[in-house]
This record gives structure tokens, C-alpha cells and sequence, in this order.
């Protein structure tokens, strides 16, 4: 009889259909197993990418692992390289690109998970 295992390794995560280039692994959340808890992401950026303005309904945590990325929060202009991170609160206006060279990778932790019913982009 074999016991409910306590874990779950993510071996094949949702690859999130883009038009801009950007590469979106989600390994845990809504995509992968129906879980509007947490998400769990790993994306890269390509250079001179960017997103129109936001304002999630959802914590949003960033972990730059390689590369920059920049994030324009409530007006302020922000830049992180590889090995910072940040959290950014919930209900906060905030664009996220990449105006540099090369392509940032980072992590990108959702609470509650990502999703579009809640992200609320604006127009461009």
C-alpha cells in the first residue's frame, strides 16, 4: 500500500502562450494544478520588452537571477540586477520591462496566485 506522498516535484510546468516574446514557465498555480493560493513562475524577458501598467490584486515577489529589469512603481523608476529581489504590494500601479541588452531571468511569486481576472492591465 503506498502512502500519499507529501510533496510534488514540478517536472513539466505550463509554458503561458505570449506574444511578445516573453517566456513563461509556470511550475505551481492556477495553470498547473488549479491552485489560487501561491504561483510560482520562471520568465525571461527579452531585451526591450515591456508590459502595459498594472495594478494586480495580489502580492508579487521578483527575483532577478540574471540580467536587470526595471519596474516603474507609483511613478518611481526602479532597476534590479541579478541577485536582488522585491516585493511589491498588492493594489500598488506598476509596469515591469526590460528597456536593457540582454534577457532578464527571474523568478516571480504570486500571493494570491497570478491571474488575469485580477492582474488589471491598462490600455497601452
Amino acid at each position: 500500500m503506498q502512502k500519499n506522498k507529501k510533496y510534488t516535484i514540478q517536472n513539466s510546468p505550463f509554458m503561458v502562450p505570449t506574444t511578445d516574446g516573453k517566456i513563461i514557465k509556470e511550475h505551481f498555480g492556477n495553470a498547473t494544478q488549479g491552485d489560487s493560493q501561491i504561483s510560482i513562475a520562471h520568465m525571461v524577458a527579452p531585451a526591450g520588452w515591456s508590459e502595459p501598467f498594472q495594478t494586480p490584486e495580489f502580492d508579487e515577489y521578483t527575483f532577478i537571477i540574471k540580467g536587470k529589469k526595471q519596474f516603474i512603481i507609483d511613478g518611481e523608476e526602479i532597476i534590479l540586477e541579478a541577485g536582488q529581489s522585491i516585493k511589491i504590494e498588492k493594489n500598488t500601479r506598476v509596469q515591469y520591462s526590460n528597456p536593457f541588452t540582454e534577457p532578464c531571468e527571474y523568478l516571480a511569486i504570486c500571493l494570491p496566485a497570478f491571474s488575469p481576472d485580477l492582474v488589471n492591465r491598462e490600455s497601452e
